[in-house]
């Protein structure tokens, strides 16, 4: 089979995985519900194994489907880098690209891609700006750098996004505060609890969760520490201050480590928001490098990040 046409079949199996309909995943690709459908069974008539069950409200992966999708992401993952390996080499790709990522996102995750990626090509540099502010675009030096990584929902009509990583967010408490306080067994006993919240603008996911399917908010009444940085909400959770809201890529070591116990996460991880970690740029800065790095970034982080794959495997998530 062709290796895109293979990535591309291994890829709609991953979304139609990810977002549990035939429907959402056809807004991923050019494609209508009913031809996601058709593709899925001709997977499943060449494998001889059904990997979905249908019903009329989702679509769940059997265990055949879950073991095979786990390899196809390997497989996608390295099919991927294989073409861009490929059109680097051809071409012998040399310069620099200038990056503005969020400071906590570049030191836990970005810095280590991007050392991976010079040693890939040896031709390239890469100028890495790390800065505090992870949602707010005003004054960012757009102009002046060739990527620029944001999370949440983007406003600015200027730029053009590319998804690099879904985004989940759990609340989260350390063992002391739990054994001191008790484990709240749903969202709306945050009430009864101290927490860590963020001053001024919070992120559009903060607090909310996910009822009956729908998003419902619930938080804490008393606020113990408040900040406008994530990492020092961290902070204050590590020191058992209260019960904090964050997402995984923030917490995860400290979740695998049990410094921070997962509260309403007992069917596995909550859902993805419906924003996530993006690329930016503006519509004409569109660079082989930066296309280069772009492609590399979306195979090391997607389509389900390595830090939610650790908490899945170390913590029997699905």
């Amino acid at each position: 089979m062709n290796p895109k046409l293979l990535s591309d079949q291994l890829g709609l199996l991953l979304d139609v995985l990810e977002t549990g309909s035939f429907s959402a995943a056809s807004r991923r690709h050019p494609l209508t519900p009913s031809a996601v459908a058709r593709r899925i069974d001709s997977l499943e008539n060449a494998l001889g194994s059904q990997l979905f069950i249908r019903s009329t409200h989702a679509v769940r992966a059997t265990p055949a489907g879950l073991a095979f999708a786990e390899r196809a992401r390997r497989v996608v993952a390295e099919l991927r880098l294989a073409r861009a390996e490929a059109a680097s080499l051809s071409d012998a790709p040399e310069g620099l690209i200038r990056v503005d990522a969020p400071a906590a996102f570049g030191r836990r995750h970005l810095a280590p891609v991007i050392a991976d990626f010079l040693v890939v090509y040896p031709g390239l540099d890469v100028q890495l700006h790390l800065i505090d502010s992870f949602v707010d675009m005003q004054g960012s030096n757009l102009g002046k750098v060739d990527l620029v990584l944001r999370a949440g929902q983007m406003a600015d009509t200027r730029l053009v996004a590319t998804p690099l990583a879904s985004m989940v967010r759990i609340a989260c408490a350390s063992p002391a505060y739990l054994k001191r306080r008790g484990a709240p067994t749903h969202p709306r006993e945050l009430s009864e609890h101290d927490g860590l919240d963020w001053e001024g603008l919070a992120p559009p996911f903060a607090w909310r969760f996910e009822l009956d399917g729908q998003l419902q908010s619930y938080r804490p009444q008393r606020i113990r520490m408040s900040a406008n940085n994530a990492e020092a909400l961290v902070c204050g959770a590590l020191a058992g201050l209260g019960i904090a809201h964050l997402p995984t890529w923030l917490i995860s070591e400290y979740l695998l480590r049990g410094e921070l116990l997962p509260l309403f996460c007992e069917k596995g991880l909550p859902k993805p928001e419906t924003t996530g970690i993006y690329a930016l740029r503006l519509e004409q800065q569109a660079s082989s490098r930066s296309r280069l790095l772009l492609e590399y970034l979306k195979v090391r982080f997607s389509p389900v990040p390595p830090w939610d794959l650790a908490l899945q495997s170390d913590l029997g998530w699905q």
